[in-house]
């Protein structure tokens, strides 16, 4: 199945991307996929990291859909 991966801030700096279309297995747990997408850009592992399903935060634990949107950003603290 095809999803698309949104990078934003200091993401998409590491990866050089804003938006890829990545491959991933049917029935796959959000946890597992975001790590996939991770795994392809090591130099993510530097931040901390948040993770996102179709706008909304995403636990891990949910099953990533064909045609979903992932989102891969960091923290961001205003003041």
């Amino acid at each position: 199945m095809k999803v698309q991966v949104l990078f934003f801030g200091a993401t998409a700096e590491e990866t050089g991307e804003r938006e890829i279309e990545v491959s991933l297995a049917e029935n796959i747990q959000a946890n597992e996929a975001f790590a996939e997408i991770v795994g392809k850009y090591p130099r993510l592992k530097s931040h901390k990291l948040l993770f996102a399903i179709n706008q909304e935060y995403a636990s891990g634990d949910e099953i990533v859909k064909d045609g979903d949107e992932l989102a891969i950003f960091t923290a961001v603290s205003g003041g």
